[in-house]
């Protein structure tokens, strides 16, 4: 593997190929280097000279670093060899179907497939953006952490989105129904009598939860049902926090008419809920009963809930690729269809201690 300050110089050389840094405005400055790459300042301050020794970059004196004209107007492209790179977060079915379709496709069609895993984080997904630009792969497939990418919007190669996707960037993108998620659970719950319901949110900033949002408020207007703020509100991170979580499963329980089913986000959110539920003396079900927006989780998630959607997460891997294998002179949006899984005569009961 190559030194940490040498894959930071072919990183900051494929910046300069990509036309970003013009001669007549400074480069990034040694501590940006290091925020944006995560390295110490001994590295940032190797990388940086090296590059001024090569003359790809200048310093002048009481100005700063600038990128040497003549490497700007001659800079190469990165050599692109035939690899997608697969930037992703998470853990349990969501992503390892993902994984396993990019990785399945991606072998059927002579592709070597390049992982990164973000974890979730904004700056981990932006660096692993940069990383697979320099390493020339013929292009990225992207499944979103929260929030809104600068990097998405500067990258000149195929990039297809997974799941989600960035409202201002126009990109392809193969997306599951969320919309479906929260319209035809919710409808399904309402024709076993429940009536008032309750959502918890893990991720809020991204397109998947705001389409099952809408969906869940459709689905109650047509059935004659009032979508209430107090039990649907997109509060960030509302379940993540040990504290606010408590705080929000006691608020809703406690209300002279509570919800009667929780409709958790995700695989995660349920089995929490559940403990959570456990501790503050209910049983599930029976006082309250939980629902499933997706089955992401350490396990499936169907034992404990009356209703869970599982994603077709194996064909949205294999479709950004296909996409990614595919030019087209507009963005492409496919939409993947969404299964419901209800539960049936055997179900996992959670009691109080």
């Amino acid at each position: 593997m190559l030194p940490r300050y040498e894959q930071v110089k072919r990183e900051l050389r494929a910046l300069i190929a990509q036309g970003g840094h013009t001669p007549d405005r400074p480069f990034i400055t040694q501590r940006e280097v290091c925020e944006r790459y995560g390295v110490s300042t001994t590295t940032a301050i190797r990388a940086l000279n090296d590059l001024v020794a090569d003359g790809v970059l200048v310093r002048q004196q009481g100005r700063g670093t600038f990128v040497a004209e003549r490497v700007r107007e001659r800079a190469p492209e990165p050599v692109r060899r035939r690899a997608v790179a697969l930037v992703i977060h998470g853990q349990g079915p969501v992503k390892e179907g993902i994984i396993t379709g990019v990785e399945s496709r991606c072998d059927e069609l002579g592709f070597e497939l390049v992982l990164y895993d973000s974890k979730g984080s904004l700056e981990l997904q932006e660096r692993a953006l940069r990383r697979a630009v320099a390493s020339g792969v013929t292009g990225i497939a992207l499944y979103p952490v929260e929030g809104s990418s600068q990097v998405l919007r500067d990258l000149a190669l195929p990039v297809v989105l997974i799941d989600r996707y960035q409202p201002d960037v126009p990109t392809d993108a193969v997306l599951a129904d969320q919309f479906a998620v929260g319209y035809e659970l919710t409808s399904y719950l309402i024709g076993l009598g429940h009536q008032r319901m309750a959502t918890l949110w893990g991720e809020v900033d991204c397109t998947s939860v705001r389409d099952r949002l809408s969906g869940h408020q459709q689905a109650l207007r047509a059935h004659g049902l009032q979508a209430r703020p107090d039990l649907t509100a997109l509060s960030t991170h509302q379940f993540l926090v040990p504290e606010a979580r408590k705080a929000r499963l006691s608020a809703l329980l406690s209300q002279p008419e509570p919800p009667t089913v929780l409709l958790c986000s995700d695989g995660f959110i349920v089995t929490t809920a559940a403990r959570e539920l456990a501790d503050l003396g209910y049983e599930v079900p029976g006082d309250i009963e939980l629902a499933g927006m997706d089955d992401a989780g350490p396990a499936s998630v169907l034992p404990l809930t009356v209703a869970a959607a599982s994603l077709p997460v194996h064909d949205l891997g294999r479709t950004a690729v296909d996409l990614l294998a595919t030019t087209s002179t507009a963005p492409r949006n496919v939409v993947l269809p969404i299964t419901l899984h209800t539960r049936d005569t055997t179900y996992l009961r959670v009691v109080t201690r």
